[in-house]
């Protein structure tokens, strides 16, 4: 591994005159693609080590995500057209002569998937169309060839940083509290689809968010009115409850209620009325759209939590950024790129670059560094486990 360790100043984009910062919450089309392309590939990673002891050669990271269309009214609507879902990938089919049930295990898991997180409707208008094909000869036999080390099986880069920003922080908070059950208890039309967009220009911060509103909750146009003020206000609470600045917050911005056009729908979703989505077309492994930091274009979601670099070095460079701030004195900031090379051991890559804000000349520090990186890059296994599981962030 070549491994790159250098200063640049300033990281932290909090210290730039200009911010811009973008989460798509979860009923957002991009990331129910990017949900359901990861619960299926541990739906079938389930399956692989539950018949086989081990998981097999799979990337379900091609979900797409067609819109509906819907007659959204105040009291409820109609959805006139179902969305449609095309799960896309590779996956083992077969081993040793045990056909593996694929399609159901992919149906099956976005159907789960929907009906735990969207609304209880949302489901009996969705038609799902398993696309999942067998992978190449070569890449399977790559997978198998890792048993003592485990073998990249693609060229790509993972990216990460440390630590989030406060306006980073404001958006996840803010995207977070809106879509709180106890959000839901008190506001049953705000939907789950969430988007938070966020301007930082000196000391002021603009959020313009869209907040799809369920009809059957709303009566009529002052009863839409009051649940756009009671998201503003949860928004407003929940942004200053990561440090206080000059705040405004628009809710639904498009809305014309003088021409009664509203954000208005029938389960909460813009994907019942032709707003499409596709995986890796939203939230970064940290969970956050950040132009103003280093990141990737690689899709987290669905690839296999094994072998795909793709996958494993956006993690890894999050938790190497992490630890360098957390743990070397006098570092605040840092940011990791990771270069893999197809058929090198994940634990070594092609390339380690690692930028903090200070100093990255000193001996002691670049020691602590290299040692850090070998620990990261070493703890695949326990990083594979926490994906299983559904314990690490990947969009």
């Amino acid at each position: 591994m070549t491994l790159v360790i250098r200063s640049r100043s300033p990281l932290d984009p909090g210290a730039n005159e200009v911010e811009v910062v973008e989460r798509k919450g979860r009923g957002h089309p991009d990331t129910i693609c990017d949900a359901l392309s990861e619960e299926v590939s541990r739906a079938l990673c389930r399956y692989y080590l539950e018949r086989f002891g081990r998981i097999l050669h799979h990337n379900v990271d091609k979900v797409l995500l067609v819109g509906g269309s819907s007659k959204p009214r105040f009291g409820g609507g109609e959805i006139v057209r179902p969305i449609e879902i095309f799960v896309a990938g590779r996956a083992t089919a077969e081993w040793f002569g045990s056909v593996i049930p694929v399609a159901e295990l992919a149906e099956d898991a976005c159907l789960s998937w929907i009906r735990t997180h969207l609304r209880e409707d949302v489901s009996r208008h969705v038609h799902i169309t398993p696309l999942v094909r067998p992978g190449s000869g070569d890449l399977q036999a790559l997978f198998a060839r890792g048993a003592e080390s485990v073998l990249a099986n693609d060229t790509s880069c993972g990216a990460g940083f440390a630590p989030l920003s406060n306006l980073e922080r404001m958006v996840l908070e803010v995207e977070n509290a809106l879509n709180d059950p106890r959000t839901k208890a008190g506001y049953p039309a705000i939907g789950e689809d969430v988007k938070v967009m966020a301007v930082r220009h000196a000391g002021s911060v603009t959020m313009t968010i869209a907040c799809a509103m369920v009809d059957r909750f709303i009566r009529n146009a002052t009863d839409y009115s009051e649940h756009k003020i009671g998201a503003q206000r949860i928004a407003m609470d929940a942004a200053r409850s990561v440090g206080s600045c000059d705040l405004t917050v628009l809710v639904n911005a498009a809305d014309d209620e003088s021409a009664d056009v509203r954000y208005l729908t029938v389960t909460g979703t813009s994907a019942e009325a032709g707003d499409d989505g596709e995986t890796g077309r939203g939230n970064r492994s940290s969970g956050l759209i950040t132009p103003y930091r280093v990141m990737t274009m690689e899709a987290a979601a669905g690839k296999n939590p094994v072998t795909h670099v793709g996958k494993l070095y956006q993690l890894m460079s999050t938790d190497l950024s992490r630890r360098i701030v957390s743990e070397i004195a006098d570092i605040n900031a840092a940011e990791c790129l990771l270069v893999s090379q197809i058929g090198r051991p994940v634990c070594d890559p092609f390339l380690a670059d690692v930028a903090v804000d200070d100093h990255a000349a000193r001996p002691a520090t670049r020691g602590r560094i290299e040692q850090l990186a070998a620990e990261v890059l070493g703890n695949a296994d326990a990083l594979t486990d926490d994906l299983l599981h559904g314990r690490r962030q990947v969009f």
